[in-house]
């Protein structure tokens, strides 16, 4: 076959290794580096029933076939990789899985080609995507580092969530509705906890799933963020622990927040109130999202200052 779209994905990716690519970035570099091919696979589409009679047409049709032959390409050459969630990214890498995880939590992640980001920097991004999602919902930074490390050096990586949230479930009810509920004691709010990875892979997965449930399960909600999942076996298994355990995934959208993801959504449970204790016993961040939720509900309303938002 004259236009031989698997080495050219190869070639694409090859040259700028570990630098992700949706299809539509691969199809214009295939389209600029090989005219003369893509004129000829023009030429050809006149026989069937949507011409490629345009350059808009001729990409879109490249796009499509990258998706159908991934599973092969991804076969056929191991070092090809592609992230989840929309859009998909195809990227070339010499690194096993294990290298991959290392790297994302050693240091840095790249994204794309210039922007560099810790795992510290996904917190007000996470924040920024829950308040646009729905704006009455509050999240806070769980610092670790502010709590009494009685548990030894590892301990508290599977105690506290990365991040906690309260979902006010009130805001738009009216005051009758809203001293009724106060009477009766009935939820007006949720609470919501999040653990947060730069990177999700076939090598961690099992690891960060479960230090999710161990760190956020005694919420109402719990949720595994990621700015990067990668691989379709991934998603896959994150989908069947999700069944047995209730936790959610979320594909953060790095570059625009509002964009990001709820690839699986979380089931609700009861708070575990006697987890909430422990934590509060050993972090001054737990206490005072503790007294923020207790502010609330004492004057049904959300104080805004307190919580750092204009």
């Amino acid at each position: 076959m004259s236009f031989n779209l698997e080495n050219k994905v190869l070639s694409c990716l090859e040259q700028s290794p570990e630098q992700k690519f949706t299809a539509r970035d691969i199809a214009n570099w295939i389209l600029e580096k090989y005219p003369d091919e893509c004129r000829k696979k023009q030429e050809r589409s006149t026989a069937v029933v949507t011409p490629l009679d345009t350059e808009g047409a001729l990409i879109q049709q490249i796009v499509a076939e990258i998706g159908a032959r991934r599973p092969n390409l991804q076969a056929n050459n191991p070092q090809i990789k592609t992230t989840e969630g929309r859009p998909r990214r195809y990227y070339y890498t010499e690194k096993s899985d294990d290298d991959e995880v290392q790297d994302a939590e050693g240091a840095v992640q790249i994204v794309g080609e210039k922007n560099r980001l810790t795992e510290h920097d996904l917190y007000p991004l996470l924040k920024e995507y829950l308040f646009a999602d729905n704006q009455n919902t509050y999240a806070m930074r769980i610092d670790e580092k502010r709590s009494s490390n009685t548990r030894g050096p590892n301990g508290n990586r599977w105690l506290y969530p990365d991040m906690v949230a309260l979902e006010d479930l009130s805001s738009e009810w009216v005051q009758e509705v809203k001293d009724c509920v106060h009477q009766t004691g009935d939820v007006k709010a949720l609470i919501l906890a999040f653990e947060v990875k730069l990177l999700i892979n076939r090598s961690n997965v099992r690891e960060v799933f479960f230090q999710t449930v161990s760190n956020s399960s005694w919420a109402n909600f719990g949720f595994l963020v990621t700015a990067d999942i990668e691989g379709n076996e991934t998603i896959k298994e994150l989908r069947m622990l999700s069944a047995l355990h209730s936790i959610g995934v979320i594909h953060l959208n790095v570059e625009n927040p509002a964009e990001s993801q709820m690839l699986i959504p979380a089931e609700e449970n009861d708070v575990d109130w006697n987890t909430a204790n422990r934590l509060a016993i050993e972090n001054k961040d737990f206490r005072e999202f503790l007294e923020l939720v207790t502010d609330y509900y004492k004057t049904g309303k959300v104080r805004k200052k307190l919580w750092n938002i204009a």
